[in-house]
């Protein structure tokens, strides 16, 4: 059996990752495909942290007729929609699941606790984040930054639909240069779309590397629990 090189990690995975070639909402087949890869992971005992956007619900940035604050408000409740369909399909295939969410919705979902969430990765227990940070302003990858701070992850993955950062977007330009490894600093100081810049400060000063790579063979999230030099490396 193969082993995995890392005890704690957290996975970010965007809302557009789940919603498959459709587009937009959930596509079952596409996160079950995902959950698969996540519970081959969780077997090699990786203690594993999930958080979820809401870009498959929810885009009400993009509108000016709406106050941001509000908009983020029902943005923070798409990711909760995303985190509790995701933990019906990892518990339908054998996972142990547990929601954690940063808004108290009670009834659904246990409110995060540090404390808690390491009880049940001590246990084997997969968790989802859901609602983000918690507040307007922030983005879903901010959120995922700060869990991997908090709960002390050996590092952050970061599932994109491009296989790792390009020195320049590949979507526009032919000439674009896939990079193998980069600096923390060379996404605060370049113009390199892999975390919004709370998030990147955050990795660089808690020093969390992050691995960016190609969800569209969701495989790799299992390889990249196991180490493999996939997609693009964050460190120092």
């Amino acid at each position: 059996m193969p082993e995995n090189k890392y005890k704690r990690v957290i996975l970010k995975l965007s809302g557009e990752a789940l919603a498959g070639e459709q587009k937009t909402g959930f596509h079952l087949p596409t996160a079950t495909a995902i959950c698969e890869s996540i519970k081959k992971a969780a077997a090699l005992g990786v203690e594993i942290g999930i958080v979820v956007g809401g870009g498959n619900f929810w885009r009400g940035r993009s509108s000016q007729y709406m106050d941001t604050v509000r908009a983020d408000h029902i943005g923070m409740l798409a990711t909760a929609m995303n985190a509790i369909a995701l933990a019906d399909v990892l518990e339908s295939i054998g996972c142990e699941v547990r929601v954690q969410t940063t808004l108290p919705i009670t009834a659904i979902a246990e409110p995060y606790i540090w404390q808690k969430t390491l009880r049940h990765f001590a246990k084997g227990r997969i968790v989802i984040f859901g609602c983000g940070v918690g507040r307007p302003y922030y983005t879903t990858d901010s959120a995922a930054a700060l869990q991997a701070a908090e709960l002390s992850a050996d590092i952050l993955l970061k599932a994109t639909m491009v296989d790792g950062v390009y020195d320049k977007d590949p979507n526009v330009f032919d000439d674009a240069v896939k990079l193998k490894e980069i600096r923390h600093i060379d996404m605060l100081t370049g113009e390199l779309a892999v975390l919004d810049g709370t998030a990147a400060a955050m990795c660089r000063e808690r020093k969390i590397p992050i691995r960016v790579f190609n969800l569209q063979d969701p495989d790799n999230i299992y390889r990249a629990c196991l180490g493999e030099d996939i997609g693009t490396l964050v460190n120092d």
